[in-house]
Protein backbone atom coordinates (compact mmCIF):
# COMPACT_ATOMS: atom_id res chain seq x y z
CA UNK A 1 0.00 0.00 0.00
CA UNK A 2 2.62 2.62 0.69
CA UNK A 3 4.80 2.06 -2.16
CA UNK A 4 1.45 2.23 -4.40
CA UNK A 5 0.57 5.76 -2.14
CA UNK A 6 4.14 6.96 -2.50
CA UNK A 7 4.41 6.40 -6.58
CA UNK A 8 0.67 7.82 -7.23
CA UNK A 9 1.23 10.95 -4.94
CA UNK A 10 4.50 11.19 -6.96
CA UNK A 11 3.90 10.67 -10.18
CA UNK A 12 -0.15 12.11 -10.59
CA UNK A 13 0.94 15.83 -10.47
CA UNK A 14 3.39 16.83 -13.86
CA UNK A 15 6.56 17.66 -13.24
CA UNK A 16 6.11 21.70 -14.16
CA UNK A 17 3.37 22.22 -11.52
CA UNK A 18 5.06 21.13 -8.99
CA UNK A 19 6.40 24.17 -7.69
CA UNK A 20 2.95 25.06 -7.40
CA UNK A 21 1.18 21.73 -5.64
CA UNK A 22 2.31 18.33 -4.33
CA UNK A 23 0.48 15.82 -2.88
CA UNK A 24 1.47 13.41 0.19
CA UNK A 25 0.32 10.72 2.79
CA UNK A 26 0.18 9.99 6.11
CA UNK A 27 -0.69 6.79 8.05
CA UNK A 28 -2.25 7.09 11.16
CA UNK A 29 -3.11 4.00 13.17
CA UNK A 30 -6.32 2.80 11.23
CA UNK A 31 -7.01 5.47 8.52
CA UNK A 32 -4.84 6.76 5.55
CA UNK A 33 -5.18 10.23 4.85
CA UNK A 34 -3.94 11.88 0.83
CA UNK A 35 -3.30 15.67 1.33
CA UNK A 36 -2.59 18.29 -1.24
CA UNK A 37 0.62 20.51 -0.27
CA UNK A 38 0.19 24.03 -1.80
CA UNK A 39 2.21 27.67 -1.09
CA UNK A 40 0.71 29.77 1.85
CA UNK A 41 -0.55 32.78 0.05
CA UNK A 42 0.73 34.99 2.53
CA UNK A 43 4.23 33.31 2.54
CA UNK A 44 4.77 31.34 -0.85
CA UNK A 45 8.59 29.75 0.91
CA UNK A 46 5.56 27.72 3.81
CA UNK A 47 3.15 24.89 2.01
CA UNK A 48 -0.25 23.84 3.31
CA UNK A 49 -1.78 20.85 3.56
CA UNK A 50 -4.96 20.29 2.26
CA UNK A 51 -6.89 16.96 3.01
CA UNK A 52 -8.34 15.29 0.07
CA UNK A 53 -9.29 11.80 0.91
CA UNK A 54 -9.21 9.27 3.48
CA UNK A 55 -9.34 5.60 4.13
CA UNK A 56 -10.56 4.53 7.32
CA UNK A 57 -9.92 0.55 8.47
CA UNK A 58 -12.39 -1.11 10.43
CA UNK A 59 -10.94 -3.78 12.05
CA UNK A 60 -14.23 -5.89 12.95
CA UNK A 61 -15.34 -6.15 9.49
CA UNK A 62 -12.20 -5.61 8.05
CA UNK A 63 -12.66 -3.96 5.08
CA UNK A 64 -12.02 -0.09 4.37
CA UNK A 65 -14.46 3.02 4.14
CA UNK A 66 -13.51 6.38 1.92
CA UNK A 67 -14.13 9.71 2.72
CA UNK A 68 -13.52 12.87 1.43
CA UNK A 69 -13.83 16.67 2.50
CA UNK A 70 -16.64 18.81 1.85
CA UNK A 71 -16.76 22.73 1.51
CA UNK A 72 -16.93 23.04 5.30
CA UNK A 73 -13.84 20.76 6.05
CA UNK A 74 -15.80 18.11 7.64
CA UNK A 75 -15.44 14.11 6.81
CA UNK A 76 -18.26 12.95 4.32
CA UNK A 77 -18.58 9.20 3.62
CA UNK A 78 -17.88 8.42 -0.17
CA UNK A 79 -20.98 6.47 -1.80
CA UNK A 80 -19.66 3.60 -2.25
CA UNK A 81 -19.74 0.65 0.57
CA UNK A 82 -16.93 -0.08 2.39
CA UNK A 83 -14.56 -2.51 0.67
CA UNK A 84 -12.14 -5.26 1.85
CA UNK A 85 -9.81 -4.14 -1.32
CA UNK A 86 -8.19 -1.36 -0.61
CA UNK A 87 -7.10 -0.82 -4.38
CA UNK A 88 -10.90 -0.57 -5.27
CA UNK A 89 -11.49 2.37 -3.57
CA UNK A 90 -7.87 3.67 -4.26
CA UNK A 91 -9.02 3.68 -7.97
CA UNK A 92 -11.64 5.64 -7.39
CA UNK A 93 -9.57 8.74 -5.61
CA UNK A 94 -7.08 8.72 -8.86
CA UNK A 95 -10.03 8.56 -11.10
CA UNK A 96 -12.41 10.54 -8.71
CA UNK A 97 -15.68 10.29 -11.29
CA UNK A 98 -17.86 12.70 -8.90
CA UNK A 99 -15.12 15.35 -8.29
CA UNK A 100 -14.78 15.39 -5.05
CA UNK A 101 -10.96 14.38 -4.72
CA UNK A 102 -9.88 17.85 -5.76
CA UNK A 103 -9.30 16.80 -9.83
CA UNK A 104 -5.15 16.46 -9.29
Amino acid sequence: METKLSWFCREKIPLHYRTRIRLGFRIESDFVTIFEQRPRFADPCQWVDLDVAQFRWNERTKTWSLYYRDREADWRAYYLKPKVDFEILFREVDEDPVEVFGGF
